[in-house]
Formats: C-alpha cells, structure tokens, sequence
C-alpha cells in the first residue's frame, strides 16, 4: 500500500471531473460574494450599509439550507448524480447570469436575490458531493478523497476570496464589467466539466420526494440518527462547522485590532488557516493506512483545543501597532507564534472532520445516504447560525475580546469532544489503538485492498503470534470487523476495553467453559449473517514457538452454521511476518513476563491472500495457504 498516493484520484475521470466541479463551485461563490464588498466599496457606499450587507449576506445565503436541504435529499436519491450536477452547474449560470446583471446595473437588490439562488444551488449540490463519493472509490480511498475534497474546497475558497476581493482593486472603473464576466466564466467551466463526470446510479430511484419541508425535514433528520455512530458523527462535522465560524468570523476584526494589520493581513491570517486544513486533510490517508480511522477525530479535537488555548496566550491583548503589512507583522515579535497556532488549528480540523465524512459514507447504506448527508447540512447551518450568534453576543452583551472567545472556544471543544467520546467510546477507543499501532510499529500491507471484499460477509483467519494480532490488523482491515479472541486475551488489562468496545467475540474452549463458547459461536453466525467481516485465529491460542499451531476445526464448524442459512461466506486467509519476539510475544515467556522490544517502529508485514469460498474451505487448506503467505518467518 506504499505504492499508493491519494494524488492517484486526480488523474482518473471517475473523480477528477467531481473534485473540478466542486472546487470551482467554491471559487466561484466566494469569487462572487467578494465581487460584492468590492462593489460596495467602489460605489463609496455608508459605513451602515457595509455593515448591513456584512450580517445580512451570510443569513440570506444560509437560508436555503433550511428550506430546501430535506427536498435536496431525497431529490439526490431519487436521480442520476452526474445528471443533477449538470443540472445544478446550469443552475449556477442562470444565477451568475442574474448576478452579472446586478453587478452591470450595480444593483444590491438583485444581487442579493442572486446570492439566495445561489445558497439554494449550493443547497441542491450538497448531498450529491459527498454521496457520490463511495459510489465511485473504493472503501480504501474514501479517506484520500474526502481529504482531497476538503483539500480542493478550502484551497478555493481561499482563492476565490483573493481573486474576487482583487476585481476592484486591478480593474477599476471596469470592476463591474469584469466581475459580471467572471462569475459567468466559471460557472460555464463548471458546466462544462460536469459533463465529463461519468454517470453514477441514483441511491434509491423509487423514492418518492415529499415535497412537505417540515415533515420531510423532520424525518432526513431522524436518519442521521438512526445508527450511533453515524449520529455522533454527523455532530462531530456540524461542531466543526461551529467552531470554523467562529474562528473565521472573528479574523477581520483580530487582524485589525489583535494583530494590528489591515485587510491584506486578514487574507494572510486566513491563508495561513486554509492551508493548515488543507495539509491535515490530505494527511490523513497517510496517517490512517488507507484505512476509515476514527482514531485521528480525537487527535483533531484536542489538537484544535491546545492551538487555540496558544493562540489566547500568544497575544490576549490588542496590538501594539497598527497599519502592519505581512511582512511588518512577520518581523514583530510573537508573530510566529500566533502563524504556527493559525496553522495548527487547520492543521488540526483536517484530521478532525476528514475521518468524520468518510465514517459517515461508510456506514449508511448508499440508498440513505444523500438524506441522511441533508439532514446533516440542515444541523450544519443551524450550527452556524449559533455560532454567529454566539459570537455576537458575547462580543457586545458581556463584553468578551476576541482572544478571550478564542479561549472560550478551546475549553467548549475539549468539553464537546469528551462528550461525544464518553457516549461513543468507539472513536477514543480507536485513537488508543492507532497511537499503539503506529507508535510501536510499521505497517507493510500485501494484498489488504484486492483479496478484502468492499462488502459483504467474509471470514477472516490469520495465525496468531501476540496480544497485538487483533489491534495490528484492525489498522489494516479497509471495513471494520469483528474479532473473535480467546477469552483470557479478551480480558487482559487496558486492552479488555478496547477489545469490548470493538465489539471483539471473547471465546473459550468446550472443556473450560461450553457455554462461552456457544455464545461466540452464536455472535459469529449472527455477524455474518448481517454482512460483516469477522475475523479467527484457528491456531486457538499464541504460538509459543514462533510456529504456526494446526488450524481447529473451529473454522468448519463456523463455515457449515452460515451454509445452514444458505450463505457460502468467502474465506480470506492472512498471515503476520515479524511480529514473534515482540514484547506483546511468548517469546522468552520463561519468567511469565513480557519482552522488552528491542526498538520502536519495528518493520510489521500483513499479508492477505485469495480468498476461498466457503463450501470448499477446510481447517487444513486454509491453515496450508497461511503457510504459504507467511513463509520462512514468523
């Protein structure tokens, strides 16, 4: 899996159109609503009304969200997603064409109007961008793709607010003209790549659009809680949309009375920022192993904690100066300090609401998907507005700093994350695994992506070498699965939690306790029969010499329980190279304590092989194909 790059995605037309398409979808809105500041500007217009327009823009753009996000929903359910997004992308030149004429006649009244039909574009675009994802990637690449998204969507909003804050100040006189035809530019190169964008099937194609916006609305809602992870998930992307608003909206105003700046350096404040995100979402298929790792939401929620507890510390009063350039402010003291911070906090929501998407996507049956993705914009924008809110309130009515909202910010995400983790243990439970895994080793996968099918039920047998077996290929399963260990493994220490919140099936032998070993078995059939991955290690036991232990015939018995239903379940056999002499091994068991590890990081193989299927599967072939992928070394 070395060998793989996120970057790969790009020259491939299953995604590379989409992610064009949704990039200048963001350039393009923000090249627009900067378009309109800088009118304002260039028409000389009251300090009142720039404030004005300052707080009505976003609520009149956000709208739409609540309106028509539940129609948006199941309206991408119900169609064809490369034909909704030529349709949204023809949308979007009607409404630049609308907004070319606000910007000819320099009438506020009409771009207004425009920007609303912009917000409802945006609004019918949004379930088909994120749900179109697992229909065209690979379980493994979802978390390289939404990185790639939120790479590609932060980078050009970026850009567009640099080139549209720029229209004015280059073009003079002929603003007006030169933005009309850049808005109507883009969204006609939008268009005209949404048109390469191969077809994909529509989720559910039978369903029938309830065109009641509260009782629809009521109802996707209800879907993005049907199942616990998805539901905290999807709490996870609006916080991020909160705290996002938060920290952007303050920007302005920080650059300029915190920092001491003018405009350019707010762009630059930001810059920094955007950057940050869009190196954390991109890292995080490299941290993840390609696999959906909800171990790095809590590295993200804490890391975002601790940059904004710094940036409080790094300057908690107003500036000292005032009028700095970049390069000005770059020169005074404690300048890189508050930069490193900005960057951190990006660096940091990357790793937070990367993972968060792709969970999503890959736990919601694609039929749901697109509404539950609407449900989940209708919290977004009402997380939004909070944010706004809050952070006007506690400005004007308690007479909080900026610095001190940051503070503010820092403690109620810490709060917000131990919540979300106390509720769903799953998510710390994984960042426990990731930190063990990645800390103690490194990973060398063969054969994960093409021999682990993308869906359905398999069975999984590897030979068991240490306590680690289970976390190690956890991390390297693209799918989650369920791994059945024997009990006193089950029951070690620390791992014990772990193991229980993974939902790992503890077994025991039929002379130590029969009953245990019915409930496994029971808990196994029951995981396949829903489609799950379950994972065995058939040895029954550690090695104690670093040798593979015949297969039991514990895997049949499995095997011929799913026949009884019906169900052939594919066998996956895998083996660990490397991993006997581990302090998590038997060797040097003598003294009955565990080895200490010659170093960190030691070099850790994976292998998976063809699959068998189920009817012709045995204890003894599969233990013989293990053999073969392990080889020589244990």
């Amino acid at each position: 899996m070395s060998g793989h790059s996120q970057f790969n995605l790009l020259t491939q037309r299953r995604f590379l159109p989409y992610f064009t398409v949704q990039a200048l979808g963001a350039f393009n809105d923000n090249v627009y609503r900067q378009a309109i500041i800088g009118l304002l500007a260039y028409m000389a217009v009251s300090s009142s009304d720039m404030g004005l327009y300052a707080n009505l823009a976003p609520a009149i753009f956000i709208l739409p969200f609540f309106l028509f996000s539940a129609s948006a929903g199941q309206i991408a359910a119900r169609m064809e997603k490369q034909k909704l997004i030529v349709i949204t992308t023809s949308m979007e030149i009607a409404i630049m064409s609308l907004a070319a004429v606000g910007f000819l006649l320099q009438n506020m009244v009409v771009l207004l109007v425009a920007l609303f039909c912009t917000g409802l574009q945006s609004t019918l675009f949004g379930p088909v961008k994120y749900s179109i994802l697992p229909s065209v990637l690979k379980p493994e690449e979802l978390t390289g793709g939404n990185g790639l998204v939120e790479m590609g969507t932060s980078l050009a909003i970026l850009l567009g607010m640099v080139c549209g804050g720029l229209i004015f100040q280059l073009a003079g006189s002929h603003g007006p003209q030169v933005a009309a035809v850049c808005v109507i530019a883009m969204a006609v190169a939008g268009n005209t790549v949404a048109r390469q964008i191969p077809k994909v099937d529509a989720g559910d194609p039978s369903l029938n659009v309830d065109w009641n916006i509260v009782r629809a609305s009521r109802r996707i809602w209800a879907l993005t809680r049907q199942r616990l992870a998805v539901r905290n998930a999807v709490l996870g992307v609006s916080w991020f949309w909160f705290v996002g608003t938060v920290l952007t909206a303050q920007l302005p105003v920080y650059a300029q009375t915190n920092l001491g700046g003018t405009q350019n350096l707010y762009i630059f404040a930001l810059a920094l920022f955007s950057v940050g995100a869009g190196v954390g979402s991109m890292s995080c298929e490299k941290l993840s192993g390609r696999t959906v790792e909800i171990g790095l939401v809590p590295l993200g929620a804490f890391g975002i904690s601790a940059f904004l507890l710094d940036l409080y510390f790094a300057r908690p009063g107003q500036a000292l100066a005032a009028g700095l350039s970049v390069l000005q402010f770059a020169d005074a003291p404690g300048s890189w300090r508050i930069m490193f911070d900005l960057v951190g906090v990006g660096l940091f929501t990357g790793f937070f609401v990367v993972p968060l998407f792709a969970l999503i996507q890959s736990r919601t049956p694609k039929h749901e998907l697109a509404q539950v993705i609407a449900g989940m914009n209708i919290q977004n924008a009402m997380f939004i507005v909070l944010a706004a809110l809050i952070g006007i309130a506690v400005q004007r009515y308690l007479g909080w700093s900026i610095p001190q909202l940051f503070l503010a910010l820092a403690i109620a995400n810490t709060l917000v994350a131990l919540w979300i983790f106390s509720i769903v243990p799953e998510f710390f439970m994984r960042f426990m695994s990731w930190v063990m895994v990645r800390t103690l080793y490194r990973l060398k996968l063969h054969g994960i992506e093409k021999h682990i099918p993308d869906d359905g039920a398999a069975l999984l047998v590897c030979n068991h070498v240490s306590y680690m077996d289970a976390l190690i290929l956890s991390a390297c399963a693209p799918r989650p699965a369920r791994f059945v260990m024997y009990y006193k493994i089950f029951n070690v220490p620390v791992m014990r939690w772990i193991f229980k919140t993974a939902k790992a099936i503890p077994i025991a032998g039929a002379r130590e306790d029969p009953q245990v070993m019915q409930q496994a078995f029971d808990a196994v059939d029951a995981a396949l029969a829903e489609g799950e991955l379950v994972c065995i290690f058939p040895e029954g036991a550690l090695t104690r010499d670093g040798q593979i232990a015949p297969f039991k015939s514990g895997v049949e018995k499995i095997l011929a329980r799913a026949a009884l239903r019906g169900q052939d379940v594919p066998v996956v056999p895998m083996a660990l190279k490397n991993m006997w002499g581990s302090m998590w091994s038997k060797q040097d068991s003598r003294l009955r304590r565990m080895r200490v590890p010659r170093r960190l990081r030691a070099p850790i193989e994976v292998l998976a092989g063809e699959p068998v299927t189920g009817s012709t599967a045995s204890a003894e072939l599969l233990e013989a194909k293990v053999r073969a992928l392990r080889g020589d070394a244990a």
